[in-house]
């Protein structure tokens, strides 16, 4: 199977003032986040990304507009890897969301919580993991199994695919950290996914590109879904 790079979408005007944004159409970069966009054209040159799909949301889809231009991409969304639908708590503010009883139920028990006029936890997991695994399916069949593409979606929705590819329960997603224009990278195997990256930050990411495939007689040799005893001995 193929290698995809998990990017949330880079700052946006409502991760600026505290707001949770959802689902809320017209919600863009702020300045900040628009010169991250801009420095992505840079974190992925030695990248060889085969395919870009996005969350179809305004934010989601600035982030990507410099990478697609520098690299002649076109870009596929998906409105199964968008933003949680959080109801009634859309556009309020964080600080007024933490005083609401639900808000114990997203931190301790969120497989549990389901947001008033929105969706549940659980329901966005299964949603996304899905269409991940779907896309990356899809393009490993055109493309080969060392194929690279990145995927731009949003804070939670990244973190419950990161803890599937843990083989973590939901309730232990709140532990994994994805800042804005963050990166993470899980190569997904036929056995096991292998995560290779976490809420990056850096600038250097080809220790997360996989290999030149080797041929043997003709045939592309076949990754290994086997975990490298005793740790991995680098590249």
């Amino acid at each position: 199977m193929g290698t995809v790079i998990l990017l949330r979408h880079a700052r946006s005007s409502a991760n600026g003032s505290g707001i949770l944004a959802g689902r809320a159409p017209k919600v863009g970069l702020d300045d900040t986040g628009a010169k991250q966009a801009t420095q992505l054209v840079d974190r992925f040159a030695q990248v060889p990304l085969v395919a870009a799909v996005s969350s179809p949301l305004l934010r989601c889809r600035q982030t990507l507009a410099p990478l697609l231009s520098a690299r002649e991409l076109t870009l596929n969304t998906d409105t199964k890897l968008s933003e949680v639908d959080y109801g009634d708590w859309t556009g309020r503010a964080i600080k007024d969301l933490a005083k609401e009883p639900m808000w114990r139920v997203v931190q301790q028990h969120p497989s549990a919580a389901v947001f008033p006029g929105g969706e549940g936890l659980a329901e966005v997991q299964a949603r996304a993991v899905a269409a991940v695994r779907k896309h990356d399916a899809r393009l490993t069949e055109q493309h080969g199994e060392h194929a690279v593409w990145v995927l731009c979606s949003h804070g939670d929705v990244i973190k419950s695919v990161l803890a599937d590819a843990l083989g973590l329960h939901l309730d232990s997603f709140q532990r994994i950290v994805v800042d804005p224009c963050s990166l993470s990278v899980i190569r997904y195997t036929d056995t096991r996914p292998f995560l290779l990256r976490v809420n990056d930050n850096s600038g250097d990411l080809t220790g997360a590109v996989p290999p030149k495939p080797k041929r043997g007689r003709g045939r592309r040799k076949k990754g290994s879904s086997d975990a490298v005893v005793g740790g991995s001995t680098g590249r």
